[in-house]
């Protein structure tokens, strides 16, 4: 199967609501973003296997992306964090322009209404500095927690961003 192939099936699923129903709305995409198919196309190649399609990974122990990840854009540190993590930093993608479309898309378009009024989009220039300083060896589970208490304590983000994803039952 090409990759547009799977790309366009895998959207479709979401169109069609094959999906979790009742996710937050997704949220507007910034004009930095120079290709908004390929950014979307690539966070279904590279992210949605485990943070689901459409950025919904429960009831898998992994963070929920949708309505929540634009929080991290409210600190440098917990913005630095997004674009160190392993995935991000080692990922695939060479081309920092086209990784900072991906990330944009994902804490813009998932994130949606968590993402604090005035955040700048990513830069390909920024994506290249924090690249450099990947989270190798720290223990994942602790670094997000601590940028969590960050984004709760200085950026007023609610209390349920400590839990992966707000609820199993929905």
């Amino acid at each position: 199967m090409t990759r547009a192939l799977l790309t366009a099936s895998l959207l479709l699923f979401g169109a069609v609501g094959i999906g979790r129903a009742g996710l937050p709305p997704m949220g507007v995409l910034p004009a930095a973003i120079t290709d908004p198919d390929l950014a979307r196309s690539d966070y279904v190649e590279n992210c949605g296997g485990c943070h689901g399609v459409q950025g919904s990974a429960a009831p898998a122990a992994l963070p929920e992306l949708r309505g929540r990840v634009g929080w991290f854009l409210c600190t440098p540190r917990t913005r630095a964090y997004l674009i160190r993590l392993p995935n991000v930093a080692l990922s695939r993608i060479k081309d920092n322009q086209q990784l900072a479309d991906m990330m944009n898309f994902v804490v813009f378009g998932l994130g949606g209404g968590s993402v604090p009024q005035g955040s700048a989009p990513f830069t390909a220039e920024e994506i290249a500095h924090e690249r450099r300083f990947a989270l190798s060896s720290a223990s994942l589970t602790a670094e997000r927690a601590r940028h969590v208490e960050t984004a709760i304590r200085q950026c007023h983000a609610p209390a349920s961003l400590r839990q992966l994803f707000p609820s199993k039952a929905r």
